[in-house]
Protein backbone atom coordinates (compact mmCIF):
# COMPACT_ATOMS: atom_id res chain seq x y z
CA UNK A 1 0.00 0.00 0.00
CA UNK A 2 0.90 3.12 -1.01
CA UNK A 3 1.58 5.81 2.29
CA UNK A 4 1.08 9.68 2.33
CA UNK A 5 4.47 11.45 2.88
CA UNK A 6 2.02 13.65 4.48
CA UNK A 7 0.28 11.75 7.28
CA UNK A 8 1.25 8.21 7.22
CA UNK A 9 -2.25 6.98 5.70
CA UNK A 10 -2.64 5.66 1.98
CA UNK A 11 -4.60 8.69 0.00
CA UNK A 12 -5.82 7.15 -3.20
CA UNK A 13 -5.21 10.10 -6.58
CA UNK A 14 -8.69 11.89 -7.16
CA UNK A 15 -9.72 11.65 -11.14
CA UNK A 16 -8.33 15.19 -11.03
CA UNK A 17 -4.94 13.74 -10.39
CA UNK A 18 -5.19 11.02 -12.91
CA UNK A 19 -6.30 13.67 -15.90
CA UNK A 20 -3.48 16.09 -14.72
CA UNK A 21 -0.98 13.32 -14.78
CA UNK A 22 -2.28 12.00 -18.21
CA UNK A 23 -2.34 15.25 -19.82
CA UNK A 24 1.60 15.62 -18.43
CA UNK A 25 2.63 12.69 -19.48
CA UNK A 26 0.98 13.47 -23.00
CA UNK A 27 2.63 16.42 -23.03
CA UNK A 28 6.06 14.58 -22.31
CA UNK A 29 6.28 12.69 -25.10
CA UNK A 30 5.29 15.21 -27.34
CA UNK A 31 8.34 16.57 -25.78
CA UNK A 32 10.34 13.86 -26.09
CA UNK A 33 9.75 13.05 -29.61
CA UNK A 34 10.33 16.47 -30.71
CA UNK A 35 13.84 15.88 -29.70
CA UNK A 36 16.32 14.13 -31.43
CA UNK A 37 18.73 13.48 -28.15
CA UNK A 38 15.91 11.80 -26.64
CA UNK A 39 16.04 7.93 -27.89
CA UNK A 40 12.92 6.33 -24.91
CA UNK A 41 10.43 7.74 -22.12
CA UNK A 42 9.23 5.31 -19.84
CA UNK A 43 7.46 5.76 -16.55
CA UNK A 44 8.08 3.91 -13.70
CA UNK A 45 6.88 3.03 -10.26
CA UNK A 46 3.22 3.95 -8.81
CA UNK A 47 1.93 5.38 -11.18
CA UNK A 48 3.06 2.58 -13.91
CA UNK A 49 1.41 -0.05 -11.78
CA UNK A 50 -1.63 1.53 -11.24
CA UNK A 51 -1.30 2.43 -7.13
CA UNK A 52 -0.62 6.19 -6.79
CA UNK A 53 -2.14 8.70 -4.73
CA UNK A 54 -2.55 12.09 -3.92
CA UNK A 55 1.21 12.25 -3.07
CA UNK A 56 2.68 9.90 -5.26
CA UNK A 57 5.50 11.73 -7.50
CA UNK A 58 5.75 10.49 -11.46
CA UNK A 59 8.82 8.58 -12.04
CA UNK A 60 9.82 9.12 -16.11
CA UNK A 61 12.79 7.42 -17.36
CA UNK A 62 14.76 9.40 -19.76
CA UNK A 63 17.24 7.39 -21.95
CA UNK A 64 19.69 9.88 -23.98
CA UNK A 65 23.19 10.81 -24.49
CA UNK A 66 23.06 13.69 -23.12
CA UNK A 67 22.52 12.97 -19.58
CA UNK A 68 25.32 15.86 -18.74
CA UNK A 69 23.42 18.72 -20.48
CA UNK A 70 19.87 17.66 -18.73
CA UNK A 71 21.89 17.32 -15.46
CA UNK A 72 23.39 21.09 -15.39
CA UNK A 73 20.68 22.96 -17.70
CA UNK A 74 17.30 24.00 -16.41
CA UNK A 75 16.14 25.71 -19.82
CA UNK A 76 14.69 22.12 -21.22
CA UNK A 77 12.08 22.26 -18.46
CA UNK A 78 9.25 24.76 -19.37
CA UNK A 79 9.10 22.64 -22.45
CA UNK A 80 8.95 19.08 -20.80
CA UNK A 81 6.16 19.75 -18.38
CA UNK A 82 4.76 22.90 -20.70
CA UNK A 83 4.55 25.75 -18.08
CA UNK A 84 7.00 27.19 -15.43
CA UNK A 85 8.05 24.85 -13.05
CA UNK A 86 10.87 24.58 -10.14
CA UNK A 87 13.83 22.16 -10.23
CA UNK A 88 13.97 20.92 -6.29
CA UNK A 89 16.53 18.26 -6.46
CA UNK A 90 19.05 16.85 -8.54
CA UNK A 91 20.65 13.89 -7.59
CA UNK A 92 22.74 10.68 -8.65
CA UNK A 93 21.31 7.37 -8.09
CA UNK A 94 23.80 4.93 -10.03
CA UNK A 95 23.50 5.18 -13.94
CA UNK A 96 20.86 7.41 -13.27
CA UNK A 97 20.44 11.63 -12.82
CA UNK A 98 17.26 12.53 -11.24
CA UNK A 99 16.07 16.02 -11.65
CA UNK A 100 13.26 16.93 -9.60
CA UNK A 101 10.28 18.89 -10.61
CA UNK A 102 7.46 20.62 -8.94
CA UNK A 103 4.74 21.86 -10.78
CA UNK A 104 3.09 25.15 -9.75
CA UNK A 105 -0.09 22.35 -8.39
CA UNK A 106 2.58 21.22 -5.87
CA UNK A 107 2.92 17.98 -8.32
CA UNK A 108 6.34 16.56 -8.86
CA UNK A 109 8.35 14.54 -11.63
CA UNK A 110 11.21 13.09 -11.13
CA UNK A 111 12.74 12.75 -14.41
CA UNK A 112 15.79 10.44 -14.40
CA UNK A 113 18.66 10.82 -17.21
CA UNK A 114 20.48 7.79 -17.97
CA UNK A 115 21.83 6.95 -20.75
CA UNK A 116 20.38 4.30 -23.47
CA UNK A 117 23.14 1.87 -21.87
CA UNK A 118 20.25 1.62 -18.71
CA UNK A 119 18.09 -0.59 -20.59
CA UNK A 120 21.36 -3.02 -21.91
CA UNK A 121 20.50 -6.75 -21.84
CA UNK A 122 20.76 -8.65 -19.92
CA UNK A 123 19.81 -5.77 -17.25
CA UNK A 124 21.88 -4.86 -14.33
CA UNK A 125 19.27 -6.08 -10.79
CA UNK A 126 18.35 -2.09 -10.28
CA UNK A 127 16.95 -2.07 -13.44
CA UNK A 128 14.98 -5.36 -13.52
CA UNK A 129 13.42 -4.29 -10.00
CA UNK A 130 12.70 -1.17 -11.90
CA UNK A 131 10.96 -2.63 -14.27
CA UNK A 132 9.19 -5.16 -12.43
CA UNK A 133 7.45 -2.51 -9.66
CA UNK A 134 5.90 -1.15 -12.20
CA UNK A 135 6.90 0.41 -15.63
CA UNK A 136 4.96 1.61 -18.40
CA UNK A 137 6.47 2.54 -22.36
CA UNK A 138 5.38 6.19 -22.88
CA UNK A 139 8.19 6.51 -25.87
CA UNK A 140 9.93 3.79 -27.79
CA UNK A 141 10.80 4.52 -31.81
CA UNK A 142 13.98 2.05 -31.23
CA UNK A 143 12.02 -0.27 -29.11
CA UNK A 144 15.21 0.05 -26.59
CA UNK A 145 12.52 -0.42 -23.67
CA UNK A 146 10.31 -3.06 -25.32
CA UNK A 147 13.14 -5.55 -25.20
CA UNK A 148 14.13 -4.29 -21.44
CA UNK A 149 10.66 -4.79 -20.99
CA UNK A 150 10.22 -8.07 -22.56
CA UNK A 151 13.17 -9.66 -21.21
CA UNK A 152 13.09 -8.53 -17.67
CA UNK A 153 9.21 -9.83 -17.57
CA UNK A 154 9.65 -13.50 -19.04
CA UNK A 155 12.96 -13.93 -16.91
Amino acid sequence: MCMSKLDGVFSPATTQRHDEVEALLSRIVVWGASRPDIVALGLAGSWARGAAGMHSDADVVVLTDAVGIFSVEDDWVIDAVGTVASITRTQTWGPLTERRVELASKFEVEFGFATPQWAALPPDGGTAHVVKDGFRILYDPEHVLQRLVTAVLSA
